[in-house]
């Protein structure tokens, strides 16, 4: 079963998603990225493969696509905030 982080884990685990540009919703707790790519096209490749990760792992992320432009929230609904899926999501996300 998925937990809510702790705050020694937000700290361990956190800190460097928010380095690499992350940024977090204490409202939501929630964490949000906006990505940046080429075009269209490649912005939509990026979102496939990030599909296909979300799938495999049944963590989804909330997000939308404007042209090259993809902004991705990731929390977990199932307690009400961050867990170790998100932050798991996120690493893959910002690798692909």
């Amino acid at each position: 079963m998925t937990e809510k982080l702790s705050d020694t884990g937000r700290k361990t685990l956190l800190d460097p998603l928010l380095e690499a540009g992350w940024t977090h919703d204490a409202t939501r707790d929630a964490i949000t990225k906006v990505y940046q790519f080429e075009d269209f096209t490649a912005a939509f490749g990026w979102m496939t493969r990030a599909a296909l990760w979300a799938e495999k792992w049944n963590h989804h992320p909330e997000w939308s696509n404007v042209y090259k432009t993809v902004t991705v929230t990731l929390t977990t609904h199932d307690v009400d905030g961050l867990s170790t899926l998100d932050v798991k999501l996120a690493r893959k996300l910002d690798s692909l």
